[in-house]
């Protein structure tokens, strides 16, 4: 396990977008959700704004299931900040349709990985997934409610959201790790104690999802800002 640790959330970002840059622009890559990629897309974007047709394979960790033109889709998110200007070739973005129908589109997305991604082991394997961290723990759609009953899954699944009840997809623990290289990048103070158990293996740590992520490969690492790591570094 790698950490790395910087001042702000855009160093962080900066740093980071140069190493994708850098070791992954011919890989296929799991995406997150949420707000805190979005300074990591943008520097992407700007980094690469002279790029036409790259070749990276993009996906998604979890999808809401909601129209793709929704704020609330991790798609639109990344639509607005990454995929703009040409720079990567529409063909190689492969987009969880949070439109269709849950059950329907979960065995859809898991044809795409395993026509599109190299398969060992029988599961689909990426060569980088990038996670986030929920304030429950949990990463991906992988909640702790239910993450019990989905640890036996080779494939992408239906999750539900713990409060609103809301229907996600998720790659489930197994192909995150199975994955070549996974980076956790979380910025801010909300979830420094979470970090703290679950790289500590301390408290509650197995209670949170985040803490099964072991990769087959030992490629982990956390990118973390000053705030997200104060508990390590007290």
């Amino acid at each position: 396990m790698s950490i790395k640790i910087f001042k702000t959330k855009e160093e962080l970002s900066d740093k980071l977008s140069d190493y994708i840059i850098d070791h992954h622009l011919d890989s296929s890559i799991a995406l997150s959700g949420g707000s805190t990629p979005l300074l990591l897309f943008k520097s992407l974007s700007n980094k690469l704004s002279s790029s036409i047709d790259l070749n990276t394979k993009f996906y998604w960790v979890d999808e809401r299931c909601v129209e793709p033109n929704s704020d609330d889709s991790n798609y639109k998110m990344a639509k607005e900040n990454l995929f703009i200007n040409k720079i990567f070739k529409s063909e190689n973005i492969y987009r969880i349709k949070g439109e269709n129908d849950p059950f329907e589109e979960v065995i859809n997305y898991n044809n795409i990985l395993r026509k599109t991604l190299t398969v060992k082991n029988n599961i689909a394997t990426f060569d980088l997934i990038i996670l986030g961290l929920g304030d429950d723990g949990h990463t991906a759609s992988l909640f702790p409610h239910e993450f019990l009953s989905f640890r036996d899954k080779e494939d992408c699944l239906v999750a539900s959201h713990p409060l609103s009840g809301q229907k996600r997809i998720s790659l489930s623990e197994k192909i995150i790790n199975n994955a070549k290289e996974v980076i956790f990048h979380i910025t801010g103070s909300g979830k420094k104690y979470i970090i703290d158990d679950i790289i500590n293996k301390k408290g509650n740590y197995k209670s949170y999802p985040g803490s099964f992520i072991d990769p087959k490969s030992t490629n982990l690492s956390w990118y973390l800002d000053f705030d997200a790591s104060e508990m390590l570094t007290k």
